[in-house]
């Protein structure tokens, strides 16, 4: 037996780490990760800042710029930051607020009475993960003050968002007013500093609909190309038209965003209903102060529903205590409203939640201060005593615009949309309860077709959805049988978007999927019960295989989201190519890789294009696609719900208004589905981690 060896272990063994080194050392404890989306991150810091000042009636217009030399500024026409010495710290607020974590005016209401920038890091986080940051505040007077972060070789330490110097007056402008912030964000941080168009203009599109007549301007200066092979083999790089800057200002703010969520959809009636309210609210632990409640909703003649929130501008996609309580009072006035206009009789059973749920479009926003967020990444709010005051403003705004005049045809429409769904309900429970009986069953009865993985620990299990008989019989011969399920799907599921709840479970290929993944489905869905936290889909790289991604997705998004939320769901990614030389292979996953990979092998190589995973032996099967150690995995998340709702519902539902237009822009069978927002691309086995943009 070795010799254990004693080490000591005291106070000077404490390591202490300075300013923003912290950061600096575990960004993903502030940002989430070190990928794309860590790196927007930062920017969405700053615009949040901005945004708070627009929201507390400060500011009024807003721009994001893209720069040629990958920097990304923010101005806002607000009051601009503090440049007066702060007593206690000894330093101007500027610096102040960039250099040390948890210091900022949002924890006083008198500064800011609602703010989603409650844990104070923001602005200091974005500095410290930046090489360089510049910062210019009009008061008045002109400040500026530049920030860099390097690293101390003789020290051994990161020197982080330290000053190039004090804060220094600039020139004077008293009829300007506002903070503009330039950073550039680190390569030695991140793994990729490109921004994604795409994903920041939807996101500021998104906050001019939460902030009504804010404009929100967006400009991108980069040059932009695109990269083909010729056809004399070689790669072409092809520079594109700059980008027009565009500009997004909705007046009607939360009207605006129904009706624009509701595009292309058949509406139940003609205009959303609107309403807001500021309320008194106590938190535990802290002083009296006020809450502001805001909410549209439509209905669709759609049977599922699509409920958006939002706390202090910030997307609240995992729910709490804010939409229990809107659903609480939306179901108490549709009740009452039913049961006073004769829609319910005596002998009816109230209304249910899920009665109410069905068509439902909606937008709720929340603003106000002391928020408790489930984690930095702010996904669920976690304030009980929201409930009761949301629940009393929804009952209070919708029996006012009941007695609004012109509103009674439209509760007249909500009130029977939900009669129909209790009626149905009651219709077709006996149908429900087999398709419940059958996920839950433990024999799995409705799943002959699946090579079940002998394994009970969800934490470690696999389903592989496999497309095709012959691609399910090689993936059976090449998966380890201890935690890794095969289903076979013979030929292309139902899409869902566009069918019934009820014709969807009556569906065998998607009756086997909800039974193989065990956890119930719709509204009976569980994502604790689920038998796999890996579901993978695996099909071929071809217009057909993307094809049944998109199904498979659309279904997960309508009846199982929260095995989206929870990151269960991935697309795994088969080789296009094997690329051989007598003991030399190498596989390629795009034409990119194929050229880098030829280079690799060397002269005399041969090419094995795979057009579908039938091709692939079972050892070639497990070695490029199933093997955890090599493999990759496309993690599909949800980064902006609503919009992926929308695109969703354009793309596979009945209304092909505007889809020719999206899929001439979007559509490249090389990439992952082109309606995916954004999923999360994980390489396993090789310690890398990024994002990938459509």
């Amino acid at each position: 037996m070795a010799e254990k060896k004693v080490h000591s272990y005291d106070a000077d063994d404490l390591k202490i780490l300075e300013g923003l080194e912290a950061v600096r050392i575990r960004p993903g404890m502030y940002i989430g990760s070190t990928g794309v989306r860590g790196l927007h991150h930062i920017l969405w810091e700053i615009v949040d800042n901005s945004i708070d000042e627009a929201a507390n009636g400060f500011a009024s217009e807003i721009t994001v710029k893209l720069w040629k030399d990958g920097s990304a500024s923010v101005r806002d026409n607000g009051r601009g930051m503090p440049t007066d010495i702060n007593k206690k710290a000894g330093i101007s607020g500027v610096e102040l607020i960039f250099t040390k974590l948890h210091a900022g005016g949002k924890f006083d209401e008198g500064n800011y009475a609602f703010s989603g920038g409650l844990h104070g890091v923001g602005a200091s986080v974005t500095n410290a993960l930046s090489r360089w940051l510049e910062v210019e505040v009009c008061r008045g007077k002109v400040y500026s003050m530049r920030f860099t972060s390097t690293y101390d070789q003789k020290n051994k330490k990161w020197l982080c968002g330290v000053p190039d110097g004090p804060l220094k007056e600039t020139g004077s402008d008293p009829g300007k007013h506002g903070t503009f912030v330039r950073f550039m964000p680190d390569d030695r941080v991140f793994e990729t500093v490109e921004w994604n168009y795409d994903t920041i203009s939807k996101r500021l599109k998104e906050l001019a609909f939460l902030n009504k007549g804010v404009r929100i301007n967006l400009e991108d200066e980069r040059e932009l190309y695109r990269t083909y092979t010729g056809d004399d083999g070689e790669e072409v790089k092809e520079k594109l038209p700059a980008r027009e800057p565009v500009s997004f200002k909705y007046d009607g703010g939360l009207v605006d965003f129904v009706n624009y969520l509701n595009e292309g959809a058949s509406k139940a009636y003609a205009n959303p209903l609107y309403y807001s309210a500021v309320k008194d609210i106590t938190l535990k632990g802290f002083a009296p102060s006020k809450i502001r409640v805001e909410f549209a909703i439509s209905h669709t003649k759609e049977d599922t529903e699509s409920l958006y929130s939002f706390v202090n501008n910030i997307s609240t996609v995992e729910g709490g205590y804010h939409e229990t309580g809107f659903r609480n009072g939306l179901l108490k006035a549709v009740n009452e409203y039913a049961r006073s206009n004769g829609v319910l009789k005596a002998k009816d059973a109230p209304f249910i939640v899920d009665d109410i749920k069905e068509g439902l479009t909606a937008v709720l926003t929340v603003q106000m201060n002391n928020v408790e967020f489930e984690g930095q990444t702010k996904t669920k709010l976690g304030n009980p005593e929201v409930k009761p005051v949301v629940e009393q403003v929804v009952m209070e705004g919708l029996k006012k615009l009941m007695d609004t005049r012109g509103n009674r045809a439209t509760f007249d429409e909500i009130a029977k949309k939900a009669k129909f769904a209790a009626d149905d309900r009651i219709k077709h429970r006996h149908e429900r309860d087999v398709a419940k009986a059958a996920s839950e069953n433990d024999g799995l009865n409705l799943v002959g077709k699946l090579a079940s993985c002998s394994g009970k620990d969800p934490d470690k299990n696999e389903l592989f959805i496999v497309e095709g008989d012959s691609a399910g019989g090689t993936a059976k011969q090449a998966r380890i049988r201890q935690f890794q399920s095969i289903l076979p799907l013979r030929g292309k599921p139902l899409n869902v978007q566009k069918k019934s709840a009820l014709q969807a479970l009556q569906n065998e290929e998607l009756k086997t999927l909800i039974s193989a993944i065990g956890a119930g489905f719709g509204k009976s869905f569980d994502v604790e019960k689920t038998r796999y936290k890996k579901v993978i889909i695996l099909s071929d790289a071809d217009q057909d295989g993307m094809h049944i991604r998109c199904i498979l997705l659309t279904f997960f998004f309508k009846y199982m989201c929260d095995l989206i939320k929870a990151g269960y769901v991935y697309i795994g990614m088969p080789p296009l190519y094997k690329v051989y030389k007598k003991d030399v292979v190498e596989y390629a996953y795009d034409d990119k890789e194929l050229d880098e990979k030829i280079k690799k092998v060397g002269k005399g190589y041969q090419i094995q294009r795979y057009k579908g995973l039938g091709e692939m032996s079972a050892e070639q099967l497990w070695e490029t696609t199933m093997d955890p150690a090599t493999r990759n995995l496309i993690q599909v998340t949800i980064e902006d719900i609503a919009e992926a709702g929308r695109v969703i519902d354009m793309l596979m539902g009945d209304k092909v208004e505007g889809r020719k237009e999206f899929l001439n822009a979007n559509a490249n069978f090389n990439k992952v589905d082109g309606f995916i927002e954004k999923v999360h691309f994980k390489q396993e086995g090789r310690s890398t981690e990024s994002d990938y943009y459509d």
